[in-house]
């Protein structure tokens, strides 16, 4: 005999939810067997400006880059970070250290999907 789920309860603020669920097991109060997947594709992943400085060559060696490849010096800025971030996970995950390391998952998305990002 399957159990049914608890009703929800009603939070006054996201911390107060977030306690809750930090203490709870949602399996007593969703069935999950009857969820399907949710897309959201016009989800803009939230960003954070930051300052950053960065030698007159270097920026005008990418401004030159990005305006061969008619695209804004910022975006193509993220798209080099991207790239080189998911190198660099993908290599400490083979090394034989990657047990030391916190799990970091890669999306496994393609560099042309990085303009999302821009």
């Amino acid at each position: 005999m399957k159990n049914t789920p608890r009703d929800m309860p009603t939070f006054e603020s996201e911390d107060e939810e977030r306690e809750f669920w930090a203490t709870h097991d949602s399996t007593e109060y969703v069935d999950w067997g009857k969820a399907s997947p949710a897309y959201f594709p016009k989800l803009k992943p939230s960003t954070k400006s930051i300052s950053l400085r960065l030698p007159e060559m270097m920026l005008d060696k990418l401004r030159l880059i990005a305006h061969k490849r008619d695209v804004p010096y910022q975006s193509l800025i993220k798209v080099f970070l991207y790239e080189r971030i998911s190198q660099e996970l993908m290599h400490l995950e083979q090394s034989e250290d990657s047990s030391s390391l916190e799990r970091i998952q890669v999306d496994g998305s393609r560099p042309s999907e990085v303009e999302s990002l821009a």
